[in-house]
C-alpha cells in the first residue's frame, strides 16, 4: 500500500513506521492518523513482523494534533470532527492490545496528541533534547486520547498535574527520570540503541512477550489481588522455544 503521511518499512523482522510530514513538523492530520492506523494494522497482521517502531521525519516526532487543519471543527474545546477522535482511540487501542511490542522512538517535539499517542505504547525511547508537553490547556482543548489517565499512571498525578496545568513541557532526560520513557539518549545514538532493543526483543520467545504484553495490561487496569488472579488463570501454549529448552537441557 501506498502511503501519502508516512513511510512503512519491514526488514528483519521489524516494522519501521515513520510520520512524513517534516514541514508542519509531522502534526497530526485526520488523513495522517487514518494512514497511521492503517499502517499499524498491516504491521499487526504481518507474520514476519515482531516488533513495530514509530518515529518521526525530520525536526520532530510530532508537534500534536494539527490544529491549522482542525481549526473550523474545533468547538467548545473539543473537536466537532468525532472522526479524528474515533480513529486515534481506535490506534491506541490496536497498539496496547496487538500480541506484537510496540515501541515509540521519540525526538524533537512531542506535545499533546502526538504525547497522549506515544504514552500508549509498549516502550518508549526518547533523544535527550526533546521536549514532552501536555498543551492542552494552552489552547483550551479537553483530551480525548487517553492524557488524563496514562499520564499520571507513567509520571505520577502530581507532576501529571504540574505538567497539564502549566502545559511547560520537560526534556528527554526528564521524561526518563520521571518514568514516561525507558531511556533517553544523545540523538545520534537514539535509532541504533533502539533498532537493538527491537532485535534482542524479535530474539525471545515471541510468543512469551505476547502473554506479557497482555497480562501487563490486563494488570493495569485493576487491583493488584485482581492481577495475580488474572496471571494465575492465564493459559497460553509457548511452543516457539520448545527446541531451544530442550536443547539446553540436554547439554546441561
Amino acid at each position: 500500500m501506498q502511503y501519502q503521511t508516512l513511510h512503512l518499512n519491514i526488514e528483519n523482522n521489524i516494522a519501521h513506521i515513520q510520520l512524513n510530514r517534516p514541514e508542519v513538523l509531522n502534526a497530526l492530520s485526520p488523513a495522517l492518523v487514518v494512514e497511521l492506523k492503517q499502517a499499524f494494522e498491516a504491521a499487526a497482521n504481518d507474520d514476519t513482523v515482531s516488533v513495530i517502531i514509530l518515529s518521526g521525519a525530520g525536526r520532530a516526532f510530532s508537534a500534536g494534533v494539527d490544529l491549522k487543519e482542525m481549526n473550523e471543527s474545533i468547538q467548545g474545546g473539543k473537536f466537532s470532527q468525532n472522526e479524528i477522535l474515533q480513529v486515534g482511540n481506535e490506534l491506541i487501542q490496536l497498539i496496547q492490545t496487538m500480541p506484537k511490542v510496540c515501541i515509540a522512538m521519540v525526538h524533537g517535539f512531542c506535545f499533546t496528541g502526538a504525547l497522549e499517542l506515544a504514552l500508549a505504547f509498549d516502550l518508549m525511547y526518547v533523544a535527550d533534547d526533546t521536549k514532552l508537553g501536555d498543551t492542552h490547556a494552552k489552547w483550551g482543548i479537553l483530551p480525548k486520547w487517553g492524557m488524563s489517565q496514562r499520564l499520571p499512571q507513567k509520571v505520577g498525578i502530581m507532576k501529571a498535574r504540574e505538567m497539564s496545568f502549566t502545559a511547560k513541557a520537560i526534556s528527554g532526560k526528564e521524561a526518563e527520570q520521571y518514568g514516561m520513557a525507558n531511556k533517553s539518549l544523545p540523538l545520534e545514538n537514539l535509532e541504533s540503541y533502539v533498532f537493538d532493543i527491537a532485535k534482542t526483543i524479535a530474539s525471545n520467545s515471541l510468543q512469551a512477550v505476547a502473554a506479557f504484553k497482555h497480562l501487563y495490561h490486563e494488570g493495569s487496569h485493576t487491583t493488584l489481588q485482581q492481577g495475580l488472579h488474572i496471571e494465575a488463570t492465564f493459559e497460553k501454549d509457548i511452543t516457539d522455544r520448545t527446541e531451544f529448552l530442550r536443547d539446553f537441557l540436554k547439554n546441561k
